[in-house]
C-alpha cells in the first residue's frame, strides 16, 4: 500500500469539526480558535517497548496514545479540539492500522477530537500524538499555581498501572486484568480539569510517577510539599494484588507512573466545594498533603517518619 493510500485508511476515522476549516490532504489544515479563547498545545510519543509493552494490541495502542495527550489537556483546564498523528510503522499491516484507528477513534469520539493532519513513515513502531484545545487564558490550570498552605489533591487512585505492568511482566494471567485495563487504557480526566478552572488550583498529570510530577509542580510554584503516606488512595484492586506488602505498594504509588490522574491544589476554603463537584462527576478525589515553604518534597509516614523510596519516578533518558 502507498504512503497516500495509508493516510486515506486513517482519514476514514476521522471525527468531524465546524472549526476544522481544512483538514486531512492539504500541506497544513485550517482551524478557527474562538474568540477569547487561547489554544492550548501539547505532544507525546509513544516508543514501542519504551512507552508500551511489545505484546499490547493495535487497539490499546491507538487508545492510550490519544488518552496521553488528553490528560496534559486535562491538567490544563483546556477543551479537547483537534488532534495531529505521526505514525512509524515498520511494515504496512492492515489489520493493526485497522486496530488502531479504531481505539484511536473511539477516544476521539468520545471527546470529539478532530484528527486534522500528521504524517507517516516507514521505521520502528512509534506514535507521536499532537492534541490541541481551548481555554480562556485566565482559567488555565498552571503549574505555578500553588501557595504555601494549599492542600494537595489527588483524582482516582494510584499505582493501578504500574501494577498492571508488573502483572504483565510476571505473566500473572488474567487476575490482574482491572489493573492491566488501567496500564492500557488510562482514563483522561478532562471533566475534572474543566470543573477546577472554577477554582485557583496549580495542576499537573500524574504521568512519570506522583514525586516526580509533584517535584515539577514543587519547583515552578517555588514551594515545597509534604505527602503523607497512608492517605494515597488505594483501589481494590492493587489491595488484592497477590505477594505485594504495604511497602511495595507505596512503591508503586509514589513512583510508578502511568496513573494520569490530576495531581493539584487548592485554598483550604475551597475543599467543601471541590469534594462536592467531584461526587457530581463521580470521580474519587483524596487530599494527599499539603504545601509547604521548605523547597522540598517529603512523604512521611503514619508515624511522621520521612519514607524514602529508591526511585521518585520515570526518567526517559535513564
Amino acid at each position: 500500500m502507498s504512503e497516500f493510500a495509508l493516510i486515506e485508511r486513517i482519514k476514514r476515522h476521522a471525527v468531524a469539526r465546524d472549526d476544522v476549516l481544512l483538514g486531512i490532504g492539504d500541506d497544513a489544515a485550517l482551524l478557527a480558535v474562538p474568540a477569547g479563547m487561547c489554544l492550548a498545545v501539547s505532544v507525546d510519543t509513544l516508543i514501542a517497548g519504551r512507552h508500551f509493552p511489545l505484546a499490547t494490541s493495535a487497539v490499546d495502542v491507538g487508545y492510550k496514545s490519544l488518552a496521553v495527550n488528553l490528560s496534559d489537556l486535562a491538567a490544563m483546564g483546556a477543551e479537547p479540539a483537534w488532534a495531529t498523528l505521526s505514525l512509524s510503522l515498520p511494515s504496512f499491516d492492515s489489520t493493526w492500522l485497522d486496530q488502531f484507528c479504531a481505539g484511536f477513534s473511539e477516544l476521539a469520539r468520545e471527546f470529539n477530537v478532530a484528527l486534522v493532519g500528521g504524517d507517516t513513515v516507514r521505521g520502528p513502531l512509534s506514535i507521536t500524538v499532537g492534541i490541541q484545545g481551548f481555554v480562556d487564558p485566565k482559567r488555565a490550570l498552571l503549574r505555578s499555581r500553588a501557595q504555601v498552605g494549599d492542600l494537595l489533591w489527588v483524582s482516582g487512585t494510584l499505582g493501578d498501572a504500574a501494577l498492571g505492568l508488573k502483572a504483565l511482566k510476571a505473566k500473572a494471567g488474567d487476575q490482574h486484568l482491572s489493573l492491566l485495563q488501567r496500564l492500557n487504557r488510562p482514563t483522561p480526566r478532562v471533566a475534572a480539569g474543566l470543573f477546577l478552572r472554577d477554582f485557583s488550583v496549580a495542576a499537573i498529570d500524574v504521568s512519570d510517577g506522583l514525586l516526580a510530577d509533584l517535584t515539577h509542580l514543587a519547583r515552578r510554584s517555588q514551594v515545597g510539599a509534604r505527602v503523607y503516606l497512608n492517605q494515597l488512595p488505594t483501589s481494590a484492586f492493587a489491595r488484592s494484588y497477590v505477594g505485594l506488602d504495604d511497602y511495595q505498594l507505596r512503591l508503586h504509588q509514589l513512583s510508578g507512573g502511568d496513573d494520569y490522574e490530576l495531581l493539584f491544589t487548592s485554598h483550604r476554603s475551597s475543599r467543601a466545594e471541590i469534594e462536592a463537584g467531584f461526587v457530581d462527576l463521580g470521580l474519587q478525589v483524596t487530599v494527599i498533603g499539603e504545601i509547604t515553604a521548605d523547597p522540598t518534597v517529603e512523604v512521611l509516614d503514619a508515624d511522621g517518619r520521612r519514607f524514602i523510596p529508591a526511585l521518585r519516578g520515570f526518567d526517559h533518558f535513564a
